[in-house]
């Protein structure tokens, strides 16, 4: 069995406890070293052959994977935060088909949630925003044209941006088009890492913050009302509001 891993954000002790204990029984563990904490492959039994993937092709992934299960071996796909967020798995998973190998998915916590934790924040604030865009802006990898960061700006929703540190400011003069020039915005540099920075700003001046911290890759863009000292309160606990549970 191939099994895709989210190893959640960098702190190792995210690791879900599934994904841990099918780590220490897989033969095979392919892991993206350039992005998964090192410290997850202490789960990895020892003599589990690892291969980091950071240096690898999809045809040599897909190559280990298959030679793996013709010999009845299980490989551990270790990706970083969830597999599902910009994880590169629907080409692995396609070419698994291809060759009807069969495979399991484990779910991880995303770097945007633990974005969220870093800031303290809740993303969804009611009666602020109930929606939350997750998103990139165009690089080598492009972007449908009703995705571009103008058109989803103009939701002003609260929004997290992958990948895109690098162009800040492209970012921002983006955002510009429909968030206030004065939202604030937040940028998470490895979140739950032990070297974790946050940098708080608005759109006015993010840019010229993260240029300062010589912030250039592996951080997350979060921007919105969110991110405001707002005094609201949901109906979920109201006394004077009632649910299935409490009448």
């Amino acid at each position: 069995m191939i099994y895709f891993i989210g190893a959640g954000p960098g702190d190792p002790e995210l690791l879900t406890i599934k994904a841990a204990r099918v780590i220490s029984f897989c033969e095979v563990i392919i892991y993206a070293g350039s992005l998964v904490n090192d410290e997850v492959l202490k789960y990895a039994r020892e003599d589990a052959k690892i291969y980091n993937s950071a240096f690898m092709t999809l045809d040599e992934i897909i190559k280990i994977m298959e030679e793996a299960h013709k010999q009845g071996k299980n490989v551990a796909r270790i990706h970083t935060g969830d597999p599902s967020i910009y994880g590169a798995v629907h080409e692995q998973m396609m070419e698994l088909k291809k060759r009807d190998i069969p495979y399991e998915i484990i779910p991880g916590v995303s770097s945007f949630l633990a974005a969220a934790s870093a800031l303290k924040k809740e993303l969804t604030i009611p009666g602020i925003t109930q929606t939350i865009i997750l998103t990139r802006i165009e690089g080598n990898t492009k972007m449908p044209e009703v995705e571009s960061l103008r058109l989803l700006s103009k939701h002003r929703a609260t929004m997290v941006i992958f990948l895109s540190v690098d162009k800040i400011e492209r970012v921002v003069e983006e955002l510009k088009e429909g968030y206030d020039p004065s939202t604030p915005v937040a940028v998470v540099y490895k979140a739950s890492w032990e070297d974790e920075k946050v940098i708080l700003g608005t759109l006015l001046d993010i840019s010229e913050k993260v240029k300062k911290e010589g912030i250039k890759k592996t951080a997350l863009i979060l921007v919105g009302d969110f991110l405001k000292d707002i005094k609201a309160y949901s109906k979920l606990y109201d006394g004077k509001f009632s649910h299935g549970f409490r009448g």
